[in-house]
């Protein structure tokens, strides 16, 4: 790690092991969704963290396959997989999740929130459910959604422009469904193939900027996931699920929960259901939380937060060279 990697994490730990719950109250964790992948994410983490190479050590071992090598080594092919793509960014996230911590022993969020697939790894950062259960239910998770895609092939597709009362009338028209509230001016649109293929003509026919499919796996977040979402319930029912130890908004009614049989309902409800970022970014803001970490690979969340909420500061660690970027942590917590 460079000097200045070492001086920001020493700075940042220094102020977490000393001012701990001054930090909890400024800190939301924020974790990205299937999509953020790229091959040799974590490999940094793995090679320079103990902790963050302890966590995918553990999860090469409950899996019974090597999830490490195909995130650093791919091929490619395997790690666009939804089964893949899903358990590989869980890992991943809570990696650098635990390089964080193995420097910032005292940091911890008052508020989590997840992208789709980054609701399990937000569950697990808030000891709601365990690293080994979370694992086991993204795996379910990204079967169940493979296999559904099979059986009712679909696609989904980004329409920028169009606000979201546009972008209704759009997949009304089309016979989708709206998938994802990114922002207010971009939304992603879910359905069969002749589906999403019309309602990108509709949209670019109603001024939309653009109107482009998606290259995913399936038609995410809409009704042909209804098998998918019958075989997660099942998973669900036979989890241990606690209360999180700090507030958490799930994405379909981005209004925060704790009660653990309402999570197990949410997430299971997540796989039919639009994901409401947009309100979910309206909710962290209205928490009076000023900071977020967005943790895992890439920095896609931060993004979209500029576009939904520009006066929240959003901070990406998902590399070790991203601690030099934390440095600005310790001044916004204490702020």
């Amino acid at each position: 790690m460079s000097s200045s990697s070492l001086s920001a994490a020493a700075s940042l730990g220094a102020l977490a092991s000393s001012s701990g719950d001054r930090m909890t109250k400024a800190i939301g964790f924020l974790f990205p969704g299937q999509g953020a992948q790229f091959l040799g994410m974590g490999k940094d983490l793995f090679e320079q963290s103990p902790a963050a190479r302890q966590v995918y050590e553990k999860a090469d071992r409950i899996l019974g396959y090597s999830i490490s090598q195909i995130c650093f080594a791919g091929p490619e092919t395997e790690l666009m997989r939804t089964l893949y793509a899903q358990t590989g960014i869980l890992v991943t996230s809570l990696a650098a999740l635990a390089a964080i911590r193995e420097r910032m022993p005292g940091l911890q969020p008052s508020l989590v929130a997840g992208l789709s697939l980054g609701e399990f790894t937000a569950l697990t950062a808030s000891e709601a459910i365990s690293f080994e259960d979370a694992l086991k239910l993204v795996q379910v998770r990204a079967e169940a959604m493979e296999n559904a895609a099979k059986n009712h092939p679909g696609t989904m597709a980004s329409v920028m422009g169009l606000d979201l009362e546009q972008c209704k009338a759009v997949a009304q028209e089309a016979r989708c469904e709206v998938a994802n509230l990114n922002t207010p001016d971009q939304t992603v649109l879910s359905g069969t193939f002749p589906a999403i293929e019309q309602a990108c003509k509709i949209a670019e026919a109603k001024g939309a900027k653009r109107a482009l499919p998606l290259k995913v796996g399936g038609a995410f977040h809409s009704s042909l996931m209804g098998e998918a979402k019958e075989r997660l319930e099942a998973a669900l029912a036979k989890t241990p699920i606690r209360e999180p130890l700090c507030s958490f908004i799930p994405n379909v009614t981005a209004e925060p929960v704790s009660h653990p049989d309402e999570i197990r309902a949410l997430l299971a409800k997540q796989l039919t259901s639009s994901v409401q970022w947009v309100g979910t970014m309206a909710t962290a803001k209205e928490s009076g939380i000023k900071t977020y970490l967005e943790i895992g690979p890439g920095k896609i969340l931060k993004g979209l937060a500029r576009k939904c909420q520009p006066e929240l500061e959003v901070l990406s660690f998902g590399a070790i060279a991203d601690f030099k970027g934390l440095e600005a942590l310790s001044l916004l917590a204490q702020s």
